[in-house]
């Protein structure tokens, strides 16, 4: 029975669902939407409510907004020096009434401000894109996405795969994954890479691995997230399982950063191939909810096999029922994940529960500084 099976067969519905049931039906009669705009006490609610909903309908131009601030760059030049619209315009390559269109959209977003000279300078959220490459490969890679989402319904009723961002994933249509070749997996492991040292300071600012005298990092592409606990940690010994061509992209990239003799890389598919011994923590970093729950259970599996008395795994990835950012997991990841052809998110106690099948004890959820990006699960191998 799934999870949504069991919830709904949980009993008959709570009080709050009650109210909740009352106090959306009045919502759903446009009498009383007009009588709430105009009555002094429940028109801030109604306000915000009509503004999430033209948010909601809006969302995906505020999005190529930003794409073609990244694309123009828009965020590096301002953060140089504020500009007024026409030298910025002529930087940028854009007719001067485009590019005041387009510094007004993103002014209105915060991603850029009007001086009250005139010129424009970076916004508040323009300013958190400066240095963080990881966003910006992000930002960019979603049009893949867009493409895939342009008929939502027909996406939801084919089988998965078959589009736009399941063929950039090359992996995830593979039939033998391990067989993957460099050119096919180069763009996807490139974006990964970028965008692992935000994900990397949440885990290095939650958990300490200097305790561990051996990290495997099952599929950690090109070794990002090893070298960021290299240079935090300087006790345990490196180690890599990931395709074979993506592990020795990561082979180099260890020899380059001086940390040959330190790190061992292990080419293989982790879906069907025993992993390498010899390590007292396994990190799973925005892997498991890339996969289905066989798969995903499958590995747990193996990974459990893997450790020795005594050992640890450690997963982190966005999880769903974040409080807070409750779209970030069913909405955004449960479409680009069903987009991508394979996986989806799961909430903490799915994962514990998982964890507690493959042979493992103590789950337990480790503060995260930024929960929306990454959360933090650890548990120990199990006693005999």
């Amino acid at each position: 029975m799934s999870g949504a099976d069991t919830l709904g067969a949980a009993g008959p519905p709570s009080f709050l669902d009650r109210f909740r049931s009352f106090r959306e039906g009045l919502a759903a009669r446009p009498g009383f939407r007009r009588w709430a705009a105009r009555f002094p006490l429940t028109r801030p609610f109604a306000r915000r409510r009509a503004r999430a909903l033209f948010d909601l309908c809006a969302g995906f131009v505020y999005t190529q907004v930003l794409l073609a601030c990244v694309r123009l760059d828009v965020f590096a030049i301002l953060a140089q020096q504020p500009m007024p619209t026409q030298r910025l315009a002529q930087r940028i390559g854009l007719p001067l009434e485009s590019a005041e269109r387009l510094m007004a959209a993103a002014a209105s977003l915060g991603l850029t401000a009007r001086r009250s000279d005139g010129a424009w300078a970076i916004g508040p959220l323009g300013a958190a894109m400066i240095g963080n490459d990881g966003l910006a490969a992000m930002v960019e890679h979603h049009a893949m996405l867009y493409a895939d989402l342009a008929d939502p319904v027909a996406l939801l009723r084919r089988p998965r795969g078959g589009n736009a961002l399941s063929s950039y994933w090359a992996y995830s249509g593979a039939e033998s994954p391990g067989e993957v070749g460099a050119d096919r997996i180069r763009d996807y492991t490139a974006l990964m890479a970028a965008s692992q040292p935000m994900v990397a300071e949440e885990v290095l600012a939650t958990y300490r691995f200097d305790a561990h005298r051996a990290v495997l990092d099952v599929g950690g592409g090109n070794g990002a997230f090893l070298r960021a606990v290299a240079a935090e940690a300087r006790a345990p010994r490196l180690m890599l399982f990931d395709l074979p061509a993506v592990a020795e992209e990561a082979r180099a990239r260890f020899a380059a950063a001086g940390l040959g003799a330190r790190a061992s890389v292990f080419g293989g598919d982790f879906t069907k191939d025993a992993l390498p011994e010899g390590a007292d923590l396994i990190t799973l970093v925005r892997v498991l909810h890339d996969h289905d729950d066989d798969v995903s259970s499958a590995l747990l599996a193996r990974i459990r096999a893997a450790l020795p008395p005594g050992g640890r795994i450690l997963i982190a990835e966005p999880m769903s029922g974040t409080a807070g950012a409750e779209p970030m997991g069913e909405a955004y990841f449960g479409f680009y994940l069903l987009a991508m052809g394979r996986g989806r998110p799961r909430r903490p106690e799915e994962i514990a529960a998982m964890l507690a099948a493959a042979g493992f004890a103590r789950p337990r959820l480790l503060p995260t500084p930024t929960p929306l990006l990454t959360r933090v699960i650890v548990a120990d191998v199990a006693s005999p």
